[in-house]
């Protein structure tokens, strides 16, 4: 990577074209990040590896992208956008082809944290290279197209590799994808600028242990919680660790002159309140994620291929919903859509909070729809808000923290979500002990199951109220002189 200054003026740069190889090194990042799923029973079986040793592909993966994203904050501003962006792409490629080649699962889990190494880099990057390439009133479009990538890659990855497994070995899921990072790769080396403006930051030892401590053991203790349960030694102590490392942490990037990450982002006011509300958005989201293919394979007996099926059509309403949302916001800003996306996902909630066994397959994919046009009217536009509110030197850091928090948001709320779900059904399972002797204990394991879920997504309805009361404080864009 070369320290190399922007090579040309910012309205000189060819837009289209880095939005190109930017964001299908995004999609194929974030497509693996789901791809994974439903292949892990066969890679159980052909390993001889336990369930909880194989969702170590999965949490490895996550744990790289929670560690390394703060740190995109200081890489951003140390090397070069073409140096960068191929240095992630050249790693992710890598990984995907060890993985491809896997002749042992400890081989192919050490391919995960290489593969999420370089996926790591890319999104925040990209999202730099936006900021920094557009101006204020037309980024609404292009994050529109990020809000797309972000969602709709990992909607198609359990369906693609629901249908690829049924029919090929899990292998072959890697040798799709690595195509498309090599070349696009090529392409970056061949046409991608250098547009983010080096300052050549001094690194700080000290900052990235802490930050590796702080959010690698909070990542790592809520998605053991979700295993495991709150009780265990294993979650207690890393976010314990984690809650030590990150008062440290963010104490001595008060005492830095210059910060490996800048939390003074936090006192432009519409940039934290956009930050909650992402939050709080993907903690619902989850819910669904988490809960509708439990519900589909578990309780159903759907199979994994249906359960994959039936998200499809919300993903592709997304996908032509995000980029259009993306230019609504930039005539009418983000608040409206807000409201409307929140009404939407709300809405969604509590309709998947009344599951019963006989819910229709059709009926569920609707909503599911639904939900996913709302997302696509809340993520990006708010989000951008939020951005637009920073000045420039402060674009890095608030990609990355709002990167950052967003995988905090996925882990804590997948725990929280299982938690009350296995609390529900062992209620449920309580109040109608006297059944058992006469009732179907199958059913009854069912009815609990429903019940589980059913309060699970409930709180994932409350997230979607907290989102809805917040959106309405959501601003219009101003000049950067201006914000508070």
């Amino acid at each position: 990577m070369t320290h190399e200054k922007p090579l040309e003026t910012p309205r000189s740069f060819n837009r289209a074209l880095i939005m190109a190889v930017m964001l299908a090194g995004a999609f194929v990042a974030i497509l693996n990040e789901t791809l994974l799923n439903v292949a892990l029973p066969r890679i159980m079986h052909d390993f001889h590896v336990t369930a909880n040793a194989a969702q170590w592909l999965t949490t490895a993966y996550m744990l790289t992208n929670g560690v390394l994203i703060p740190v995109t904050a200081f890489l951003v501003q140390k090397f070069s956008t073409r140096g960068l962006f191929m240095a992630g792409m050249g790693l992710f490629a890598a990984g995907t082809l060890l993985a491809g080649v896997s002749p042992q699962f400890g081989v192919l889990l050490a391919a995960r944290v290489v593969q999420a190494s370089g996926a790591a880099i890319v999104l925040p990057l990209l999202m730099n290279v936006i900021l920094t390439i557009y101006p204020m009133e037309q980024r609404g479009a292009a994050m529109g197209l990020v809000g797309l990538v972000i969602t709709f890659a990992p909607a198609i990855g359990p369906t693609l590799s629901g249908w690829l497994i049924g029919h090929e070995s899990w292998h072959v899921l890697f040798f799709i994808v690595l195509p498309i990072a090599v070349l696009d790769l090529l392409f970056a080396f061949k046409a991608l600028p250098n547009v983010l403006t080096v300052t050549n930051p001094r690194i700080d030892a000290a900052s990235i242990i802490l930050s590796t401590m702080g959010f690698g053991g909070l990542l790592y203790g809520f998605s053991e919680a979700g295993s495991v349960g709150w009780h265990s030694a294993s979650v207690w102590v890393p976010l314990a660790v984690a809650v030590v490392a990150l008062l440290v942490f963010v104490r001595r990037q008060f005492s830095l002159t210059v910060p490996m990450l800048e939390f003074r982002v936090f006192r432009v006011r519409m940039f934290t309140l956009s930050t909650i509300i992402t939050i709080m958005v993907f903690m619902s989201m989850f819910s669904s994620m988490l809960l509708l293919p439990l519900y589909l394979q578990n309780v159903r007996g759907f199979s994994p291929l249906a359960s994959g099926l039936l998200v499809m059509p919300g993903a592709i309403a997304m996908g032509i919903m995000s980029p259009i949302s993306g230019r609504i916001f930039d005539k009418v800003g983000g608040r409206w859509l807000g409201i409307v996306g929140s009404v939407f996902l709300a809405a969604t909630m509590v309709r998947f909070a009344h599951l019963s066994v006989s819910t229709s397959y059709g009926s569920l994919m609707v909503a599911y729809v639904f939900m996913m046009l709302g997302m696509s009217l809340i993520m990006m536009p708010v989000m951008t808000s939020g951005l637009n509110r920073l000045p420039p030197d402060l674009y890095p850091h608030g990609t990355a923290v709002s990167n950052t928090l967003q995988q905090v948001a996925g882990a804590v709320g997948t725990a929280l979500l299982v938690t009350i779900m296995t609390d529900g059904a062992k209620s449920w399972m309580t109040s109608h002990l006297r059944d058992a002797a006469t009732a179907n204990s199958a059913a009854l394991i069912q009815q609990a199951s429903i019940h589980g879920m059913d309060r699970a997504f409930m709180a994932g309805a409350f997230f979607a109220f907290l989102s809805l009361a917040l959106s309405f404080f959501v601003q219009r864009p101003i000049p950067h002189g201006a914000q508070s």
